[in-house]
């Protein structure tokens, strides 16, 4: 008995030993730089949230050091040139965020980040107008990005540039 005990608990050891000494069947993800990038426009959004300014500059700063590359890399993708457009109005360039914006939207009109970042960048920048057209252009989407919108043009909900 004692004998069939052993046998078995070193069976069990060796089969576990070798699992574990085995490669993870499942590799660990190389983030590119665009997932870079998300990750810590995530993290400058928390810290805004809580005050901390620097913090989050600096995020939006790595955050569009990662795009730029990522922009050389695949140039042209809508969901790119719209953080691009938003990590650049979050560091206070509103002119250049626009262009990226636009050009985003080139490519893709219905982009619901864009239309919506763009429609908060024209009410920072006085251009209410403008902010509507975005508005109407994420009328139908379904989405609380139009709420939000709405909400900051009405005044009730204040955007942070």
């Amino acid at each position: 008995m004692k004998k069939y005990l052993f046998i078995t608990l070193t069976l069990f050891l060796f089969t576990s030993y070798s699992y574990s000494a085995g490669t993870d069947p499942k590799p660990a993800k190389v983030k590119n730089d665009y997932a870079k990038a998300v990750e810590s426009i995530k993290w400058a959004k928390k810290y805004e949230k809580k005050g901390k300014i620097e913090k989050a500059k600096k995020r939006y700063q790595k955050a569009q050091e990662l795009l730029i590359k990522s922009n050389k890399k695949k140039p042209l993708q809508a969901d790119t040139l719209n953080y691009l457009g938003f990590t650049t109005r979050k560091l206070g360039d509103f002119e250049n965020g626009e262009k990226y914006y636009l050009l985003g939207l080139e490519i893709e009109p219905n982009h619901i980040g864009i239309n919506e970042y763009l429609g908060e960048l024209y009410v920072v920048t006085n251009r209410i107008d403008l902010a509507k057209d975005r508005l109407k252009v994420l009328e139908s989407c379904n989405c609380e990005e139009y709420g939000e919108l709405k909400e900051i043009i009405a005044g009730t909900k204040k955007s942070k540039y």
